[in-house]
Parts: C-alpha cells; sequence; structure tokens
C-alpha cells in the first residue's frame, strides 16, 4: 500500500517536468489525481502514461492558474469525481522574460506575478475549504530557491517566488490547528522543459556550476521530497520551507 493511498490530490502545472513527475509520483503512491495545465497537449500526455499504468487514477483538466474561477472547478471536479480533496500541490508556474529592475516589462510583471503568486493563493482560497470538509489536508506550494536570495534580472519571479513562501507560512500558522499542513518546497534549477527554454547551452553551464553537486536536479527528485510532505509521514511537518538545491544555497 502506498504512502497516499485512498487520497485525492490536485497537481497544477503538470504538464510536463516537474508537475509531470508529481502527478506520476502521487498516482504510484496510491492516489488518485487531477491533473492541471493550461497546455492540453502535454496534459493529456501526462495523463495517458499514467493511465497506461494506472487505469483510472487521474484526469486532466485544463485550468489557468492565474484564474481563481478555475481553481474552483478543479477543486469542484477532485470532490465529484474523487469523493474529496485531501492534497494539492500548487506547481504552475512560469519564468518570464529576463532584464534588470529598471527596465523590466510592465506587462511582463504581472503575468509572472499573476500566475507565480496570485495563482497560489487563488488555489489555496479554492483548496483550503474542501480541505476542512474532509477534515484534514495537505497543500504544497513550488516556490523556488529564488524565493530565498536574488537572482540579477528576474526580478518579477524572484518578487513572486518569495512572496510564495511568506504566503505559504502564513497559512500555515492559520489552519494547523484544524488538520491542515501547509509547507512550500524550494528547487533550484532543474532539468525541465522551461530551463531548456529559458537559457542557452553556455549559460546553463554556467548554471550547473552555481550547485555544488555539480549538476542540475532532475524532476523525480522534486517530487519524492513532495510526496513525503503530501503524506502522513511528515504529520508534525508545516510551514516549512523545503530546499532541493544540491548545495546552492549553501554556498
Amino acid at each position: 500500500m502506498g504512502s497516499l493511498q485512498d487520497k485525492v490530490a490536485i497537481v497544477t502545472g503538470a504538464a510536463s517536468g516537474i508537475g509531470r513527475s508529481l502527478a506520476h509520483a502521487m498516482v504510484r503512491e496510491g492516489a488518485k489525481v487531477i491533473i492541471a495545465d493550461l497546455q492540453e497537449q502535454g496534459g493529456h500526455e501526462t495523463q495517458r502514461m499514467i493511465e497506461d499504468r494506472y487505469p483510472g487514477s487521474s484526469v486532466f483538466i485544463k485550468a489557468d492558474a492565474s484564474r481563481f474561477q478555475d481553481h474552483e472547478f478543479l477543486v469542484k471536479e477532485a470532490e465529484q469525481r474523487f469523493g474529496a480533496l485531501h492534497i494539492a500541490v500548487n506547481n504552475a508556474g512560469i519564468a518570464g522574460p529576463m532584464a534588470p529592475t529598471g527596465d523590466y516589462p510592465l506587462e511582463a510583471w504581472e503575468h509572472v506575478v499573476a500566475v507565480n503568486l496570485s495563482g497560489v493563493f487563488y488555489a489555496m482560497r479554492a483548496q483550503i475549504p474542501a480541505m476542512l470538509r474532509a477534515g484534514k489536508g495537505s497543500i504544497v506550494n513550488i516556490s523556488s530557491i529564488l524565493g530565498r536570495v536574488g537572482f540579477s534580472n528576474a526580478p518579477a519571479y524572484a518578487a513572486a517566488k518569495h512572496g510564495v513562501v511568506g504566503l505559504t507560512e502564513t497559512a500555515a500558522l492559520e489552519y494547523s490547528s484544524q488538520g491542515l499542513r501547509i509547507n512550500v518546497v524550494g528547487p533550484a534549477f532543474i532539468r525541465t522543459p522551461m530551463i531548456a527554454e529559458a537559457l542557452t547551452e553556455e549559460a546553463l553551464q554556467g548554471i550547473v556550476g552555481l550547485h555544488p553537486i555539480g549538476r542540475l536536479g532532475e524532476p523525480e527528485e522534486v517530487a519524492e521530497l513532495v510526496v513525503w510532505l503530501s503524506s502522513d509521514k511528515a504529520s508534525f511537518v508545516t510551514g516549512s520551507y523545503y530546499a532541493v538545491d544540491g548545495g546552492y544555497l549553501a554556498r
């Protein structure tokens, strides 16, 4: 029996990368999973890959993380299809363009913050009442190492990811006594399509050198921590920030 047996989870941003690995890991551990993403092709592919091994364990729903109504719909579908909502992993995020703060495009700022910060708030705003109805629950928000430190030319991303940490800690204080555990994970640079699209190969090699472990992380390495945080094995863990960073923050 898996560590998430008979649990129901929502994973946002699950069309590729970390989100896809999260959805796979949740199902492997016995959960039913709502796969959510704005990218339909990738979302359907994630579901197909899961259903090939675990029939009836997942459903894909197209959703825009920056829309509160979409998060409400995801929660409604989780409850109607699988009976309740016990776990949510708010992973959806975008990188945005690279530019110094004084030149950063205003529309890009608004978009990055809408997805990466407001999207996490909207998700929790919809998920928390459902988990209270279920009697207990676990939320894991995906921030970044840039939720703890700055990074040149990424003001919107760093600001939003810092905000996710504060939002997580605040909600944990509010709901821990009511059976909800809320934690935040901060990956370093993980080998995902988003990283590949945002950085040149030369820049990527330079970033590898920032990780004392000597390589980028893999999505599965993030997923293993999130599964633990989502399970009853982490029953005394709430309001915490966990880095998955190959030593990046220890430099």
